[in-house]
This record gives C-alpha cells, structure tokens and sequence, in this order.
C-alpha cells in the first residue's frame, strides 16, 4: 500500500514540474509572443485603465482624461483642441499618437522606468506608475495671438526666442480637434476619414511638416553669405547689378517688382527686396559658401527634432549658376519649413548664433517632481558676429522704411524681411506670403523673439498676397504678445 502512496506522490510532483515548467515557458520563453499578439488585449485594457498625463502650457494644462465606463476606461480630451493640435498630435484609441502625444507617451503614459523609484518593484508586480506630465516651452499669449491672427487661413506661425531656441509659438491653419479622434466609436472612424479626405489637409503640421519655396525671406541667408565671404564690405556701396539681370548662360531675364534696383547698394536692395541684385550676389558668392551658410542656418539638416521630427528645409548643392541664381533669392529647389525660417531671423537676433529649437522645458511625475529636462544644447554660428551686427541693421531698416512697416511696434525695436514666394507650374499659383522678424523691448538686454510668418490662403486675391501686407501684421501680434508677457 505504501509503495503505491509513494508511486501516486511521484507521479503528482512530475505532474507539478510539468506545470511549472510550462508555466515558465509561457510567462517567460513566450511572453513576447503572447504580448504581441493582436488577440491579447490585456496590455491595450491596462493602457487606458488609467488616467493619461497632462501637456502643460504656460503651467496649465491642455489635455485632460474622460471616464467612458467602458473597457477601455479612459479617453483623451483636450483644452482649446485646434489652438494646440499642432503641439500635442493625438492619441487616440484606434490611430495612435502623433507629435507630443508620441514623442512623449513612455511619460504620459506612465510606462517610463524613470516615473518610480522602484522600477524592478513594478516589473515584478506589473504595477503601472501614474501618467507624468510634459512641460512645453509655449508662450499662451504668442500661441493665441499666431492663431487668431491666421484667422483660419491656409498657413502657419512659428516663433522662437533666440537666445535659448525655446519654441514660443507653433501654429498651422486650418486646424481640427484632436478630440474627435480619441475613442473607438463609429464616429471616431467617420472624423478620422472626413479629416483625411479634407483638401485643406487640417491634420498636416505645416509649421514643422510642409515645406515652401521661402522666396525673399532667403535674401536675409544671401546677405549674411555675401558679407561674410567678402562679396560685400560696404552695405551702402553701389553693387554691380543689371537690371534686369540675364541668368548666366541662358536668355532668361530676371526683373524686379519695382524700380531703383540696378547697382543698387545691399541696404537698399535688402530694403526693398531687389531680386536682381540679390540673385547676382548668389552667384558671386558661388555654390559652395552659400550652401555653407545656407547648412550653418540649419538647411539639409534631416535630424532636427523638437522633440518630433521635423521636415529637412533644402538648399540644393548640385546646381549651375543660372539654377544658383534663383535659389538664392529662395526659388528653385530652396524650401523652408516656418520653424527653419524662424530660427534664420532667430541667428540674426542672436550675434550669428543658432540655437536648435526645443518645444519641452521638462517632464515630471504626476505630482509635479522633475523627471528630465531639456538639458544644454550645441551651438552653431551661421555668420560672423560682425554680419550679425550689419544684418540687424538691414533687418531693422526693412520695417522702420521699407517693405515692413506693418510689423512696426511702438517702443520696440523690430528687425524683419518680407517674401512674396512664387509657385506653380509657369508660377500660376497664388504666391505665398512670408515675414520673417525679431523684436526687442525698449527695456530688454537682447531680442525675445524671432518670428516666421506664411500665408497660402488660395482665396486671396493675387494682387493682395504681399509679405508686408498679409503676414508681417500676424508677425506683429505675436511679437507684440511675448513682449508683453
């Protein structure tokens, strides 16, 4: 009888090591195949089981979390969604997360490691810290001023402080309500195709993600290329340019919109934005330098993040001399993004040097406890000090009697430089409109704030769509806010 006690208390403990070892196999050797397989849902019902964290503007926040009761609990909300869409993206239960909302997530969330004390104690026990918050740069006032002064209008704001490359503003219309697509309702997939299906693209981020031709708001990187190579020693000198100005080795001639620009100085050729001149100092200065220049201010840079990726602006380095012509005076294969631009007045205002924008100042615990911050970043000079110097001065000349003068703020001190960027086949289309600028305040030790404008509202008559016209009065606005605040 005891012998078959004993076979029986075998037989029970090989039948517990095969449990266990099974066990084992499952939770340890399969866990990663279990853990991505789309029927397992527990990850996704432990993701939204908890409150998200919070995207911060000026220390409140923007984002919020709604208690649905349903499996998956809680939903994204959002404070004022259109004014912030093109900072904080979506997140969204069916389509993911973009922008902040991505970049971001391990924190908000609550799945990143530096959130808990005790990390290993949460592995173990697969415990869930509470979502952290993201602290952005953005000055409320710039970010409300940009919007309202696009008025829903094809284009985009960007502004940027010069002297830390704090991102102030970051603004692109038509936006949309990143609301609509936080569940997993019948509805959200009917707002996730009738955004996607819009022609007015609402969801593209065209501060960060759209590129344009940059037309005369490039003259400020030709300038500082041509001052710095020596092309120009004197910016009151006569220069040496037809007009009009044939392109070297065609029949092509370049004109100008107004008169008074053959030889004339760059100070007056910046003021009144000469295509002639400038187009010829590209060529003088030669493709090599300008690209320097053009790279030094941030162009052909496909890495730059803020912290979510954005578009490379392009000056092309494979061109002839006629090619060269029109790209320097930001034609051609030249493009921008808005934030590109932003930083180019942004090294003006800054002595030559470019600050890589950032857009999170830091990341905290739910209670408020630093998680990480933005930390030091390189710095990079576009130009010599000195030129830096010159072009303040030609910038500043630009909106006290030139093409700017709708950018003027009483007290302050406003550098700027307009563009009315061609585009289209033959340039059929309705041209877009830039203003690049900086200001500082009467009681400021140096610039607060760089600003790129552009405007591509195809409903304006063409005649109407000028930089100084369209968009140096939104330029002015957001200046205005940051100056105040």
């Amino acid at each position: 009888m005891t012998r078959y006690i004993r076979h029986a208390a075998v037989f029970c403990a090989l039948l517990l090591v095969a449990l266990l070892v099974n066990a084992t196999r499952i939770q340890v050797v399969q866990a990663g195949r279990y853990d991505d397989n789309p029927a397992n849902r527990r990850a996704t019902i432990a993701r939204y089981d908890q409150k998200r964290g919070d995207i911060l503007v000026g220390g409140k926040p923007v984002t919020g979390s709604r208690d649905t009761g349903e499996q998956l609990r809680y939903e994204r909300t959002y404070t004022n969604g259109p004014l912030y869409a093109p900072v904080t993206g979506f997140a969204s239960q069916v389509y993911g997360t973009t922008l902040l909302e991505h970049s971001g997530d391990a924190v908000l969330s609550g799945t990143d490691p530096l959130l808990t004390p005790f990390p290993l104690w949460n592995d173990l026990t697969r415990a869930q810290s509470p979502g952290g918050n993201v602290v952005t740069t953005l000055n409320r006032a710039a970010q409300q001023a940009a919007y309202e002064g696009l008025a829903g209008r094809k284009g985009a704001v960007a502004a940027v402080e010069p002297s830390t490359g704090r991102v102030l503003a970051l603004v692109s219309s038509p936006s949309y309500d990143p609301a609509v697509l936080s569940g997993n309702s019948a509805a959200t997939e009917r707002s996730w195709a009738r955004l996607n299906s819009d022609p007015d693209k609402p969801m593209l981020n065209r501060a960060v993600r759209q590129t344009y031709p940059p037309g005369s708001t490039f003259k400020v990187v030709t300038a500082a290329a041509a001052l710095d190579a020596g092309v120009v020693t004197d910016v009151d000198k006569p220069t040496d340019s037809p007009d009009p100005y044939t392109l070297p080795g065609t029949s092509t001639s370049l004109t100008n919109e107004g008169d008074g620009c053959a030889d004339a100085s760059l100070r007056a050729a910046f003021e009144w934005s000469c295509n002639t001149v400038f187009a010829k100092l590209g060529v003088d200065v030669g493709v090599a330098d300008m690209a320097a220049t053009a790279e030094d201010f941030g162009f052909n840079d496909a890495g730059l993040r803020i912290p979510f990726s954005v578009a490379p602006s392009t000056f092309d380095t494979s061109v002839d001399k006629a090619q060269l012509a029109l790209s320097s005076i930001g034609q051609y294969n030249t493009r921008a993004t808005p934030l590109q631009m932003a930083m180019v007045a942004a090294a003006v205002a800054n002595g030559g040097q470019v600050r890589p924008p950032y857009l999170v100042e830091r990341t905290t615990t739910d209670d408020g406890d630093t998680v990480s911050t933005s930390g030091s970043r390189p710095v990079r000079q576009a130009m010599h000090p000195a030129t830096a110097v010159r072009m303040k001065e030609l910038m500043e000349d630009v909106v006290t009697e030139g093409t700017g003068t709708n950018a003027a703020i009483p007290g302050a001190t406003v550098g700027g430089k307009t563009g009315t960027a061609q585009h289209g086949l033959g340039n059929s289309g309705t041209p877009y409109a830039w203003f690049v600028s900086w200001a500082q305040g009467e009681r400021d030790l140096e610039p607060k704030v760089a600003v790129a404008v552009v405007v591509e509202d195809a409903s304006a008559d063409r005649g109407d769509i000028t930089g100084g016209g369209v968009a140096a009065p939104i330029a002015r606005a957001v200046m205005e806010a940051v100056l105040g605040s």
